[in-house]
Order: C-alpha cells, then sequence, then structure tokens
C-alpha cells in the first residue's frame, strides 16, 4: 500500500474519537450573539451574562446617567456610577480624539458598553467599531485601546469584576501600528 492510499483510507471504528460535545457559547464564539443565554440584570450579578444585563439594564435607564455626564478636553471624564459585592460600574465621557492607550484590566473582567456616539476598539486583532447599543466582553489580561475617532462626542459604561485595581498600560498602540517599529 502506498501513502496516498494510506490516507485516503477509512479509518476503524476503534480508531474514531467520539465528537466532542459543544456548548452554545462554543458555537457561538460570543456571549451577545446568544441571546437565550443573557440574563435579566439581579440586584447583585454573579455571572458574565448578569453582568451584561446589569450594563444593559443601566443602559436604558438614562436618567440614571445622562445628568452626569461632563466632557473634558485635557483628561479622559470618568465617574464611579455604582458598587456593589465584587463589581464595581464606571461611567466615561469620550470628546473627539480622546482615547485610552492600550491597556488591561488587571485580574478584572469587564463589560464595555456604548451608550451615545461611537468608539473604536483597537486590538491585535484589528478595530472596531462600536454604535451605541454596542457591548464588548472581555477576561483578564485583554488588552484593547478605546477611542473616540468620531466628530462628536461618546459616552460609554463600563463594569468591572471584580473592581478594578490596577489597569497596566502597554507601550504599543494597536490603533498606530506604526509606533511599534522602530
Amino acid at each position: 500500500m502506498n501513502s496516498t492510499s494510506t490516507l485516503n483510507a477509512t479509518p476503524t471504528a476503534a480508531a474514531v474519537a467520539p465528537a466532542p460535545v459543544e456548548s452554545d457559547l462554543q458555537i457561538a464564539g460570543d456571549i451577545l450573539s446568544v441571546q437565550h443565554l443573557l440574563q435579566p440584570a439581579r440586584e447583585h450579578p454573579a455571572t458574565v451574562a448578569e453582568f451584561v444585563g446589569l450594563a444593559r439594564s443601566i443602559a436604558a435607564d438614562r436618567s440614571e446617567w445622562e445628568h452626569l455626564v461632563r466632557y473634558d478636553a485635557t483628561t479622559r471624564w470618568y465617574h464611579r456610577l455604582r458598587t456593589g459585592p465584587g463589581y464595581e460600574v464606571w461611567l466615561l465621557s469620550w470628546v473627539p480624539g480622546q482615547g485610552s492607550g492600550l491597556h488591561d484590566h488587571g485580574a478584572s473582567s469587564g463589560v464595555l458598553t456604548v451608550l451615545d456616539g461611537e468608539l473604536t476598539e483597537h486590538t491585535a486583532r484589528g478595530r472596531l467599531a462600536l454604535g451605541a447599543g454596542s457591548q464588548r466582553v472581555f477576561a483578564p489580561g485583554y488588552a484593547h485601546e478605546v477611542q473616540n475617532d468620531s466628530l462628536e462626542g461618546a459616552v460609554s459604561l463600563h463594569v468591572y469584576f471584580p473592581g478594578l485595581t490596577q489597569m497596566p498600560m502597554h507601550s504599543c498602540s494597536p490603533a498606530r501600528p506604526e509606533a511599534a517599529s522602530v
């Protein structure tokens, strides 16, 4: 038997591994794509889906946050909106051109929700435009840069769990890859 016929041979039943069982999340690849996994907000969220639900409920109630928003051309404005057991919620504003710089959130996971305007998330995988209502979920150590590339102001909501204790900055920005070449 030559090597070509060996590669095309049908494996025996004993050699076939059972197909792995995949969860809805593995199949979809993004919890925000699997609407039936999203949970309504609880008073004290405990799962990623519940934190997404918390962010959505706050976003839907403009009276809770709209009057607090300020824009500052010299620095990013932020306000801690809420804390709970094991999490905190921040409100941020972005004038045109403002960005976060490339950073991660240490040991915290998070949910980023755009409330008004448009932001761009830059990562090593590329850039993603995020309009009002868009959400991103990220795990500890996820590095990204968020920037307002539009000509209008933007507002975003950030839920961190556990609460944010560090935000390490990274030296190379995916928004400006030319900075990486020396």
